[in-house]
C-alpha cells in the first residue's frame, strides 16, 4: 500500500520507490530506501511528516504516494 494509507504511530517497512528515475534518487538521498523502516507521525491535509532513520521529514502526498510499504 502506498505510505498515505499508513497510520500514525505504525512502523512500516519500505517494500518499493517509484515514480521517475530523478523522483527516486531524491526520495533515496532522504533515507526512503527499499528495506528502511518508516514511521508517520502526523498527517495534515494529506501531507505526512515521518520519522525515518532518526530523522523527521516533511513530505507531499504526491511524494508519499510514490512510497510503497
Amino acid at each position: 500500500m502506498p505510505l498515505t494509507f499508513a497510520k500514525e504511530g505504525e512502523v512500516n517497512s519500505i517494500k518499493k520507490v517509484g515514480g521517475k528515475e530523478e523522483t527516486r534518487q531524491f526520495l533515496e538521498n532522504l533515507g526512503f530506501v527499499t528495506g528502511a523502516d518508516v514511521t508517520v507521525v502526523s498527517t495534515v491535509n494529506g501531507n505526512l511528516i515521518v520519522n525515518i532513520k532518526d530523522s523527521r521529514i516533511a513530505i507531499g502526498k504526491d511524494m508519499a504516494a510514490r512510497i510503497i510499504v
